[in-house]
């Protein structure tokens, strides 16, 4: 049955929730990478939220870990490091606007690995999608102009990595409660990162403290709300509010850092928007399951 208006409404309003808490987070990570290193900022992310799924779940935390499927959250949880690793990463050497941008070409990106991976019809119109979106993404790195560098390859990676993430989220989504997947991938990534402390690891400054706090924060929160949004509402009513981000993450980092996107950045996202756009209004428009996403998130991080 399909869900309400008012369900779909809060739905939405959760969706807008979750992505400002996500480029929130990514804003208040921006500043903690200028001063440390970005795997301290990642294990923070990490740590913080199995610290509190730990606190909502009380002595429920072992039995949201108990799972037939360890080896699927094995995986999904180390394409969630890898994209949230990449993602942060690139922080220190392009802005949030282009990083945004570049990310959120895995809504297009997910429509060519459902194809490919699960079986799920391509066709001409997905296809052109998929081609609109990598040409939005090249105007913003600009390969060839002078002002491409190495480190914009690390929001494509990511973006990569949240595909693969996403595509198993679906494949285990009826299959597991949302705390299962929720505190493995936040205990694995604590779990991967604490090994690498000792090699990268700087004092924190006591003023430093409450924003590592708040990035734990903030990504469980918004993890919460993208969960909630897509239990209300469908996905295709949903996903393409994600797509605010990009104003999101474009406003922290004037507000924050002083960083205005040039105009080939402006153009290259809306490209990258507007592909995405088609794809899911494609998807919506197709009744068939096998031609839907049934996890289309831009940000898992």
């Amino acid at each position: 049955m399909a869900p309400s208006p008012a369900a779909t409404a809060r739905g939405i309003l959760l969706m807008l929730l979750a992505i400002f808490l996500f480029t929130a987070m990514d804003a208040a990570a921006k500043g903690l990478i200028q001063r440390y290193s970005f795997g301290q900022v990642v294990w923070a992310r990490f740590t913080g939220q199995v610290v509190v799924v730990a606190l909502i779940l009380g002595r429920g935390t072992i039995a949201a870990l108990r799972t037939r499927y360890f080896g699927l959250h094995l995986v999904r949880s180390a394409c969630q490091l890898g994209a949230t690793g990449c993602f942060f990463a690139s922080l220190s050497h392009i802005g949030l606007a282009e990083a945004t941008a570049l990310t959120d070409l895995n809504p297009v990106i997910i429509t060519l690995g459902a194809a490919l991976f699960l079986g799920e019809r391509l066709g001409p119109r997905r296809i052109f999608g998929v081609v609109l979106a990598m040409i939005g993404a090249m105007i913003v790195i600009r390969p060839g102009f002078g002002v491409f560098t190495p480190a914009a390859l690390l929001p494509l990676a990511a973006a990569v990595f949240y595909t693969a993430n996403a595509l198993l989220t679906r494949r285990l989504g009826p299959l597991e409660t949302v705390w299962t997947p929720l505190i493995h991938a936040a205990l694995f990534g604590a779990i991967v990162t604490s090994a690498f402390q000792p090699m990268v690891w700087q004092p924190i400054a006591g003023h430093d403290i409450p924003i590592f706090l708040l990035i734990g924060c903030l990504g469980t929160g918004a993890q919460l709300c993208l969960i909630r949004a897509f239990t209300l509402a469908e996905a295709g009513a949903v996903a393409p509010f994600a797509y605010i981000g990009i104003l999101f993450a474009t406003g922290w980092g004037i507000v924050l850092y002083g960083e205005w996107p040039d105009l080939a950045t402006v153009i290259g996202a809306l490209v990258i928007v507007a592909a995405g756009l088609y794809v899911w209004h494609r998807e919506t428009r197709a009744r068939r399951p096998d031609d839907r996403i049934d996890d289309p998130s831009p940000r898992t991080s």
